[in-house]
């Protein structure tokens, strides 16, 4: 648990960033009749909670591995993991990206859609398709899928940079 408390507390720096490129994204402009007749100036499309799952990897893996996002598959524990969760239909999107050299900022992230990997993830099982590859942390406290960005449907990509 003391390397998952490190791990949280050095990703949570990055919340302020996420947060500002998520605004960006999923508040929007309404049509000029909503400002006019309801006092709307912003509109977020969905009233109920929208959850978003967080990932920022360091930058020393970018060039290695920036075509390319994980998903915790296995704990030797057997704590339940991201992949169960999102395949029970937990979360709406997924935010995952890379810190910059000096752990100030990101320098590329990617927001993804969690319900285009839902569906994809279920036809590839269904088809006995590619599920992406495993990947071990080195101290086996858990593995990982690996997934090419390329390999998934274009509106899997809601928004990016860098």
């Amino acid at each position: 648990m003391i390397g998952w408390k490190s791990d949280k507390r050095w990703s949570d720096k990055f919340l302020p960033e996420i947060k500002r490129n998520l605004g960006e994204h999923l508040i929007g402009e309404p049509p000029i009749e909503e400002d006019q007749e309801r006092n709307t100036d912003l509109v977020v499309l969905r009233m109920e909670a929208v959850r978003i799952g967080c990932r920022i990897r360091r930058n020393k893996y970018l060039e290695k591995y920036g075509g390319e996002f994980t998903i915790r598959a296995g704990r030797p524990s057997g704590v339940k993991t991201e992949l169960t969760k999102v395949i029970e239909g937990w979360g709406n999107y997924f935010f995952y990206g890379f810190s910059n050299i000096e752990d100030t900022g990101l320098s590329k992230w990617s927001l993804c859609d969690l319900n285009v990997f839902r569906l994809w993830f279920n036809r590839q099982l269904f088809s006995g398709g590619d599920l992406g590859f495993n990947k071990k942390n080195k101290d086996n406290s858990s593995s990982f899928l690996a997934f090419k960005f390329c390999q998934l449907p274009n509106e899997f990509i809601i928004a990016k940079e860098g």
